[in-house]
């Protein structure tokens, strides 16, 4: 293996992927994989879990599973102790799971701010605090890589009404600042990955009503495809980045590059002149 190759070379490592049985997260999950880590891949769901080890196994991948509800906070600590007992060591945790609600904001119901942000962002928190007390503080190495979302860098076009998705995300933005800020120090790194459309069971319905409007926004025009988001999970994960921390990694086809899209395309600008 040349040196550049050594880089992105997991070899050894046990990375945790919570949200992982399905979507970006499985996708993401396969990749740390490849580069050579031992995954753990965390949701709900004993059926969807088993299915996603399934099909990673039938790629040679070896893989774990861990059905748990990471808003059970009191629960926590004990998971991930249980999960260090059973595979020996954390190296890597991936922040995937989360969901949105979509609704006026002036009607959103309290219990529907509550469940998404009890999910993107205090879960995170508190699932990433317990790793780094039971694992990355004492052995002074870890790498955390959040899940965020472009919706955490700005706002929508009015008809996307995602405001506790929007604001959780733009919390996951800072936590992953602030947090790499404090735990730098004792060798732990925190990075974030905000991506834009890819098409998944959570995005898929918006995507497919606001499909124009995205794709004139976004300078590639194009959806995100799957496996687009595993090159830039692997090297937040590696020494490839091990001068990197507090950053965020937007990965979105240029979108949040542009304000209006197509609006002042040649054409509209010859009308108007």
């Amino acid at each position: 293996m040349n040196t550049l190759y050594r880089l992105f070379d997991l070899t050894g490592q046990v990375a945790l992927v919570t949200g992982g049985s399905r979507g970006l997260g499985l996708q993401m999950a396969g990749a740390l994989a490849d580069a050579g880590a031992q995954v753990v891949i965390c949701a709900r769901r004993a059926d969807e879990l088993a299915t996603a080890a399934q099909a990673l196994r039938d790629r040679g991948q070896p893989v774990l599973t861990l059905q748990a509800d990471i808003t059970a906070f009191d629960r926590l600590p004990s998971l991930v102790s249980d999960l260090i007992e059973r595979v020996g060591r954390l190296d890597i945790l991936v922040n995937n799971a989360g969901m949105a609600w979509a609704g006026p904001a002036e009607t959103l119901a309290d219990e529907h701010w509550l469940r998404v942000v009890d999910l993107n962002l205090n879960a995170l928190f508190f699932l990433t605090r317990e790793v780094g007390r039971q694992a990355f503080l004492p052995q002074r190495s870890g790498v955390v890589i959040n899940v965020a979302s472009v919706g955490g860098l700005q706002g929508n076009a009015p008809d996307m009404k995602t405001v506790a998705y929007n604001a959780s995300k733009g919390g996951v933005v800072n936590l992953t600042r602030a947090l790499a800020s404090e735990w730098g120090p004792r060798g732990v790194r925190v990075n974030a990955i905000c991506p834009g459309f890819f098409r998944t069971r959570m995005s898929a319905g918006l995507i497919d009503k606001s499909a124009s409007v995205v794709l004139a926004k976004t300078p590639l025009r194009r959806i995100g495809a799957e496996d687009e988001l595993n090159g830039t999970v692997v090297y937040l994960a590696s020494q490839a980045s091990a001068h990197v921390t507090g950053q965020h990694i937007v990965v979105d086809g240029g979108a949040s590059t542009t304000l209006f899209g197509d609006m002042f395309a040649e054409e509209s600008l010859e009308a108007a002149s």
